[in-house]
């Protein structure tokens, strides 16, 4: 078939299908999201026009925005369909690598197209190319690499026919899932070339379940066997694999503890009797509390950041490590008996080789004692009775107003410890908190894309008004679209979330909150982020008490649901109140600076900490 580069590349997104966990067929690239520029407006845009209807194109107002929307489309789907992203060159490339390192950190497929300069190199240097002085090879796009888990710069047409196979693999493998950049020159995308008829018939990517190496789940049933107080902690691979209840039947079988981390949060009903609660800086103290008893982890579907480990502080020096995960790399991390597998095949072999073993019921009771303490902590911090109302107050009312087929999520700031240490799940998959790369701005674009993906219930996002500044364009996208989602914008002043850690740790306030920062102005302008969403397109609704938020957020749902269109509810919240899980975090703080007493206080304490 004769075909362009970017007719063939088309068709074979086209071509492509993907399994759902729960059996059903859907398209792996359910669609396109595309800025047209110079680099692909003529190239890849009239492919994708000829198949506007097969393959729909949504049009987003910045590169970044539409590459975090295919990163939350992807979450929402389990990594079993990716988005795909298309720029020009130049900025609106660029403007993709941070979303890139985003889907990089947290293993989660996208696929971007950016446009690249003229191969022939006839008309350099053409607008937006930057030329490299030693190197006429390179240009933007090799920023790319360093956040690509594959990438590739088509240079004649006939290398799709060796690089699709292998893009396709990173995409679907959960050992290697991440973002893919192929780097499409934009007069190879017009050139030619007969491709064989049988590049684009249809395939099915189905989950992979490679099963783990039979000597190394021996010696994990022993150390198992052997231990006195385990602790089973459930990461974002299990949610990928759909192996939360195969997890809970291990846990309940052996009367196992169970924890979750930042990616598998809601992974366990919080009701249920082994359930610890949420691990680390941003989990809860009930969680933290007997990580720090366990003499055996079994850590499942993780990479154990340092979040999830209180920058490996959470665990006894003495504790025995098991990581079971689909990836080699992570594995092995940190001295641990590594189990390679999925996680739900995996689960089942252990429970083999574990036969009926149980563990001491005192250790067993304490997952839900020690949760009844925490859940009353959360409770009391619900309760104030202040009139300005707290981020813990917020998701209090959110949680309680939501449905159990709804999905929350959040990105950076102070939002992710309110809402991974504040959250009752009722066991369904319904959070997305974005804390591998912590990406402000995440929250709106990644909603727009999680929308588009969870028709089942309705997406909230949680943010601050920082994000929302940071970036909120893709509200207006959503609205144009038809997309409901709500998002709740926090509004505290500032940075607060940082300006916590600065003072916290012996530094001055400084440029965090908006008081804070350098201004001409005696009186500062204030955002109206009210009219600016309903500038956007978006139902608005406004709340300044505790009785505003519940009834904002209730007429929020109902108006994004009716009128197909983001519904922003917009709240006064304080700048200083925080859910606290009791957890260590390493951070860089000055060894000494002359004249200030906090800094020189904040350093020694760390250090004798560490060494302790």
């Amino acid at each position: 078939m004769k075909l362009t580069t970017a007719q063939a590349l088309v068709r074979w997104l086209l071509a492509q299908r993907s399994e759902t966990l729960d059996g059903r067929e859907v398209p792996l690239f359910p669609g396109v999201f595309a800025i047209f520029g110079h680099g692909n407006v003529l190239g890849l845009g009239t492919a994708l026009e000829e198949h506007r209807d097969e393959l729909p194109s949504w049009r987003g107002q910045t590169e970044q925005g539409m590459a975090l929307a295919a990163v939350g489309y992807a979450k929402a789907t389990h990594r079993r369909q990716v988005g795909v992203v298309t720029s020009s060159i130049g900025p609106g490339a660029l403007n993709m690598v941070t979303a890139a390192g985003v889907a990089h950190a947290n293993r989660l497929p996208v696929l971007l197209l950016p446009g690249d300069t003229f191969t022939s190199r006839a008309p350099d240097p053409v607008l937006q190319q930057v030329e490299h002085f030693g190197d006429p090879t390179a240009t933007v796009n090799d920023a790319f690499r360093a956040v690509s888990r594959y990438f590739d710069r088509i240079t004649r047409p006939e290398q799709l026919l060796s690089t699709l196979p292998q893009v396709a693999r990173v995409l679907t493998d959960p050992a290697d899932a991440g973002p893919v950049t192929l780097a499409l020159p934009q007069d190879v995308q017009v050139e030619t070339y007969d491709f064989p008829e049988a590049l684009f018939e249809p395939v099915t990517h189905r989950l992979l379940r490679p099963r783990p190496d039979r000597r190394s789940l021996t010696e994990a049933a022993a150390a198992l066997r052997a231990a006195r107080k385990p602790l089973l902690v459930l990461g974002g691979g299990v949610r990928y694999s759909g192996a939360g209840e195969r997890a809970l039947a291990f846990a309940e079988r052996h009367g196992i503890p169970v924890t979750e981390t930042t990616a598998g949060r809601t992974l366990v009903p919080h009701g249920h009797p082994l359930h610890a609660g949420p691990l680390g800086v941003t989990g809860s103290a009930s969680a933290n509390v007997l990580a720090a008893e366990a003499d055996v982890v079994l850590a499942v579907g993780t990479r154990l950041q340092d979040f999830t480990t209180a920058s490996w502080t959470v665990f006894s020096p003495e504790v025995r490590l098991i990581t079971l995960n689909a990836a080699r790399f992570d594995a092995v991390k940190h001295g641990a008996l590594a189990v390679v597998g999925d996680a739900d095949a995996g689960l089942a072999d252990l429970a083999g080789q574990l036969e009926s073993r149980r563990v001491d019921p005192l250790w067993t009771e304490r997952a839900a004692a020690e949760r009844g303490r925490w859940d009353a902590h959360i409770d009391s911090l619900r309760a104030v009775s202040d009139a300005v109302p707290t981020y813990a107050q917020v998701v209090g009312a959110v949680n309680d107003l939501s449905e159990p087929q709804d999905y929350v999520m959040t990105a950076s700031g102070g939002m992710p410890g309110e809402l991974i240490g504040g959250w009752r799940g009722s066991g369904s998959v319904s959070m997305d908190v974005e804390y591998g790369f912590s990406c402000m701005g995440y929250e709106l674009a990644g909603a727009w894309g999680a929308a588009m993906a969870h028709t089942g219930g309705l997406v909230t996002t949680m943010l601050g008004d920082g994000s929302y500044l940071m970036l909120n364009s893709e509200l207006f996208s959503a609205a144009f679209a038809g997309h409901p989602f709500v998002a709740v914008v926090c509004d505290n002043d500032g940075f607060a979330v940082i300006a916590r850690l600065q003072e916290g740790q012996g530094g001055n306030a400084f440029n965090n909150f908006l008081a804070d920062c350098r201004t001409a102005h005696a009186s500062p302008p204030r955002v109206d982020f009210a009219r600016h969403a309903e500038s956007l397109g978006c139902a608005v609704f406004t709340a300044s008490s505790l009785d505003d938020v519940r009834a904002a957020y209730a007429k929020a749902r109902e108006a994004a649901v009716a009128e197909k269109r983001p519904a922003v509810v917009v709240v006064r919240t304080q700048p200083k109140s925080w859910t606290e899980a009791g957890a260590w975090w390493e951070v860089g703080v000055p060894e000494h600076l002359s004249g200030r007493d906090g800094i020189d206080r904040a350093k020694p304490s760390q250090v004798r900490y560490l060494n302790a």
